[in-house]
Order: C-alpha cells, then sequence, then structure tokens
C-alpha cells in the first residue's frame, strides 16, 4: 500500500490551483517545449516550499497572523494580475502575456501560491516522519517535486491537445476567459 503522504500530496497538487490553471493554458498557448522552464520552475518552487514547511517556517507561517495576512494578501493581488493578463491574451493576439514563465518566475511564484502553502503545512503536519528538521524537509521537498513534477507534465500535456480545438480566435477567447476565471475565483480562495 503507497505511503499516505504521497497520496496527500498527490491530490493536493493534482487538483485545480493557480499552477494547474497556468501550466495547462501555458502548454495550450505556447506548447510542450516552451512551457518546460515554467514545469521545473513548478516542480522545483513547489518542492523548497515544502522543503520550508518541514525546517518550520510552516508553524511561524500558522503562529504569526499578520505575516500570514500579508502573504495572502499579496498572493490574491499577484494571482489576479495573472488572471487579468491570462485574459487579455488569447493566442495570436496583440496583449497579454506573449511568452510562457521562465524557471525563475514559476520557482517565485510558489512563495504567494497559498494552495501550495495550504498542501504544504497539511502535509508537514499530518504525515511526520519524526526526523530532525533538515531531514523533515528534505523528505517533505523530495515528495513534493517528484510528485508535482508528474502532476506539472500531464496539465501541459492536457493543455498542448485542448489547443487542438481551439481553432478560432472566439475559441481561444473562451478558453482564454474560462481559465481567467477560474485563476480569479482561485484568488478569493486565498482567505477562505
Amino acid at each position: 500500500m503507497p505511503d499516505p503522504l504521497y497520496l496527500f500530496v498527490f491530490a493536493g497538487l493534482f487538483s485545480p490551483g493557480p499552477n494547474v490553471i497556468l501550466l495547462t493554458a501555458s502548454g495550450a498557448r505556447f506548447g510542450f517545449g516552451r512551457t518546460i522552464p515554467h514545469i521545473l520552475g513548478v516542480a522545483l518552487g513547489v518542492g523548497v516550499t515544502a522543503g520550508l514547511t518541514g525546517l518550520g517556517i510552516g508553524a511561524l507561517l500558522l503562529a504569526a497572523p499578520s505575516l500570514t495576512l500579508t502573504l495572502k494578501a499579496v498572493a490574491a493581488a499577484w494571482i489576479l494580475y495573472m488572471a487579468y493578463r491570462l485574459y487579455r491574451g488569447g493566442r495570436g493576439q496583440g496583449t497579454g502575456r506573449m511568452r510562457p514563465f521562465t524557471m525563475v518566475e514559476a520557482i517565485l511564484f510558489q512563495w504567494v501560491n497559498p494552495k501550495v502553502w495550504a498542501v504544504a503545512i497539511a502535509a508537514s503536519a499530518g504525515y511526520p516522519a519524526g526526523l530532525d528538521p533538515l531531514n523533515e524537509g528534505l523528505r517533505l521537498g523530495l515528495v513534493f517535486s517528484s510528485l508535482n513534477l508528474a502532476v506539472c507534465l500531464f496539465w501541459v500535456w492536457a493543455g498542448t491537445l485542448l489547443a487542438y480545438l481551439l481553432t478560432s480566435v472566439t475559441a481561444w477567447r473562451m478558453f482564454s476567459a474560462l481559465m481567467a476565471a477560474a485563476l480569479a475565483a482561485s484568488a478569493a480562495m486565498v482567505f477562505l
């Protein structure tokens, strides 16, 4: 039987959230190859974030409500900005983001991605291995990075397949609007 930590992390990262939406949209708009830096950045950034929770950063966030509120506000603002850019940038239009995320941008986004923090804190609290903080951080970081790499590959692949259905400007506009609305909704979830 698989370790419950792996099942929990997989379910938490596979379900729709900011990374899933952005990776699917990037796969559709830019193709698989051009989205690889975004994939690698998400996998690495999620691993670092999870590793930090194993080192105790998650406990610090839970103990400092003002710091948590600041992180939530920054996350919501950034997610709303990205939703606006996604809405404005269908394929072939002259506005919006005309390139995929770089690896560094994807890593940095994980610092304000509320879903990643929530899953990482829950995993750290719910599935400890009784290790010292450094090894606990390494364990969580490796589990999150490796599983998230598979999740990212799947959603980008799904986006590239979806692009075959988006054969008109209207279809691209509808796709961009749907992805932007889903991303904006995830910003509201930050405060729940």
